[in-house]
């Protein structure tokens, strides 16, 4: 790996600890914190445009949650934002939102691909064992 690509790699590690730790003081979905203050709290600087100046924010929560960190999300227009879950029962709540999204989605492809779920599912079990 070239020196850019160790820099790189060491910046996103600063920004997990960074998000982590502040994560750490939002337990619970009752004390969720909202992405523009993630953002001033973990960068030091208020985003200008919500899109491009958040992008590396939501890459570094989903590298977190890639490796297993429970970070759990609301989008509710009051208290909404990103939080650890405090208790099995909320990170099943979010978990199962997930399920759902990826399941309109497969059903949605499924219906396009005008096959059922269940072949379209058998599928993609061949394209992952290859």
């Amino acid at each position: 790996m070239g020196k850019k690509g160790t820099e790189e790699i060491n910046i996103i590690n600063v920004h997990k600890v960074a998000i982590l730790t502040i994560l750490s003081r939002h337990i619970g979905k009752e004390k969720a914190i909202g992405m523009a203050e993630l953002y001033q709290e973990a960068f030091g600087k208020s985003w200008e445009h919500r899109i491009n100046d958040t992008r590396l924010l939501r890459t570094v929560i989903t590298l977190l949650r890639k490796d297993g960190v429970a970070i759990c999300s609301d989008s509710s227009q009051h208290g909404g934002g990103y939080y650890l879950a405090s208790a099995g029962s909320e990170l099943e709540d979010y978990l199962g939102r997930i399920r759902q999204r990826a399941l309109k989605a497969l059903s949605m492809e499924s219906r396009i691909r005008r096959i059922g779920i269940a072949e379209l599912l058998g599928q993609m079990q061949m394209n992952i064992e290859g």
